[in-house]
């Protein structure tokens, strides 16, 4: 065996690696006078923030750490992280029931994803927590038969509850095509090829379609995970006290309604900043090696007797 590599594909690799360095870019006066104008801007609207009285900064620090507030951010992130790992878990059965071969299975998740992505959240809030007009008591027990009990359903619909039941079963119709997108993106041969190997359902999907399908689920589901703690705000309308109701019960008593929606506002912000780290190192690990080239060329054995 013996090592070479042809001057053509020296000058190949050399062209690529000269591609793929940073050319040095010239700036020019209209980028200067840019910068210069957006800085002077941005000084402005952040001195006039700075100055304006009526932002009351003083107030703003005063509730910042209330305890209320913070009682109500504890909420907000138990009833996001709550609904996105339940909203994520009947999300997949749902993609799995979408992507059936079994029409009644694969209708009725169609069925499923057409009504809950059709209608605003904000209704199906309202509706679950009045579910109890339609069914004043649920029976649990075994069908056609006299063996069960009655449950009063105003006695656990409790606007905590009905908060975390509506925001779920929205978050799972999203979930579901999120993850059947991210399965479609498993090109076929590569299902081909574990089946060939005789991998299992089972081992397929946790060696082959889940790994190649992250890249694409990622993403998207990070962004959902910091609507939805956004999203938690509309349960304020069902009297639970989550951050944005927290601040509403402080201001209706003090009448301090601009700084207690800045508190609000900037927790919304460090929130939504702290969960775009995860989700970035996420995107990292998962990432496809796509359009990687090594930058220095690799030694291509052939055979003796090759003609150079």
């Amino acid at each position: 065996m013996v090592t070479a590599i042809s001057k053509g594909s020296e000058a190949t690799m050399g062209g690529i690696d000269s591609a793929l360095k940073p050319r040095l870019r010239l700036r020019t006066p209209t980028e200067y006078a840019g910068w210069v104008l957006s800085i002077l801007v941005g000084l402005g609207i952040l001195a006039s923030v700075l100055t304006n009285p009526n932002f009351k900064w003083g107030i703003v620090g005063k509730y910042f750490f209330a305890e209320s507030i913070l009682r109500g951010l504890m909420l907000t992130v138990f009833l996001t992280v709550a609904s996105m790992a339940l909203g994520t878990l009947l999300g997949l059965a749902l993609a799995v029931m979408r992507a059936s071969h079994v029409k009644p299975v694969s209708i009725a998740a169609g069925l499923y994803l057409t009504l809950f992505r059709g209608t605003p959240v904000l209704v199906q809030l309202i509706f679950w927590f009045n579910i109890s007009a339609l069914y004043p008591d649920l029976r649990i027990g075994i069908p056609f038969t006299d063996i069960g009990t009655a449950v009063d359903t105003n006695a656990i619909m409790g606007p905590i509850t009905a908060a975390l039941v509506g925001l779920t079963l929205n978050q799972a119709a999203y979930m579901a095509e999120i993850i059947r997108g991210g399965f479609s993106a498993v090109g076929k041969g590569q299902i081909e090829a574990a089946d060939s190997l005789g991998m299992s359902a089972g081992m397929r999907m946790r060696k082959v379609i889940i790994p190649q399908a992250m890249p694409s689920i990622i993403p998207a589901t990070g962004n959902q995970f910091i609507g939805m703690f956004k999203e938690t705000s509309l349960v304020s309308v069902l009297g639970v006290a989550e951050l944005l109701q927290s601040a509403q019960l402080i201001y209706a008593r003090t009448y301090e309604t601009i700084p207690l929606l800045i508190v609000a506002s900037l927790w919304y912000l460090v929130m939504t900043l702290l969960l775009s780290y995860p989700q970035s190192q996420l995107e990292k690990r998962y990432a496809r090696a796509t359009s990687t080239l090594p930058r220095k060329a690799k030694r291509v054995a052939q055979p003796e007797g090759a003609a150079r």
